[in-house]
């Protein structure tokens, strides 16, 4: 049985997907399906958000998470290796930490130097990385989540490009758009009070959130009629 540790790294999480879910999406879902999902949940969150619903943008930001890494491993996509490319304990824009964006408006992004010795080790170093970054008292909850919602869109739409032409440069872009989604996934996190990595652990201990098998056996209707 798949067991989704607290301490575990964004990796590891990413493999756990792959066994838990990856024989049902190979099945059941073409890559746009897959987007759908990630599409679905992420606007999920942003109505646990209006609503003042902490369940329900709990719960949906984590199903997110999954439909994303389920995307990446489609694409053989290591999720880690391209948060870590664009966010290296720093801004991707400005370069800094905490982020300046706001106050000295650059033109251009920076060249970033990586310092490998500050690469977090597990889901709760890049929680807390990102936390340093983009600290939450610098934006609302809403604006995080209209900001993650607008990730989604350029993860879909990179993906759409790469499919019409299938040039590196264009693939090239969707591993940074799937990065900047994940910087947008903790920020929400950070700006909602939930720590991510114990949450993930809560959900998918057993394996598959809804039928607690690994791989999951849930059908494509099942999931299309799941609501949280």
């Amino acid at each position: 049985m798949n067991q989704v540790r607290p301490d575990q790294s964004l990796q590891q999480f990413q493999s756990g997907v792959a066994a838990m879910y990856g024989l049902a999406d190979d099945r059941h879902y073409s890559i746009f399906d897959l987007l759908t999902q990630l599409q679905r949940f992420t606007m999920r969150v942003l109505k646990g958000i209006r609503k003042g619903d902490d369940e329900k943008l709990r719960t949906n930001l984590l199903i997110s998470c999954t439909w994303l890494m389920a995307i990446a491993n489609r694409l053989h996509i290591n999720v880690e290796d391209q948060v870590w490319e664009r966010f290296p304990a720093l801004c991707s824009y400005c370069g800094l930490a905490p982020c300046k964006c706001k106050k000295i408006h650059p033109e251009k992004r920076a060249e970033i130097k990586h310092d490998h010795s500050q690469r977090p080790a597990n889901i709760k170093g890049f929680q807390e990385m990102f936390r340093s970054v983009y600290p939450p008292e610098s934006r609302t909850l809403l604006d995080a989540g209209v900001h993650l919602a607008e990730e989604t869109g350029e993860v879909s739409e990179a993906i759409h490009n790469f499919l019409g032409q299938h040039l590196q440069k264009q693939f090239d872009e969707i591993e940074k758009e799937i990065a900047d989604y994940v910087s947008c996934l903790f920020g929400v996190a950070n700006s909602a009070s939930i720590d991510i990595a114990p949450a993930l652990h809560d959900m998918f201990k057993d394996g598959c959130h809804v039928c607690h098998r690994t791989p999951c056996t849930c059908t494509f209707s099942e999931v299309t009629a799941f609501r949280s």
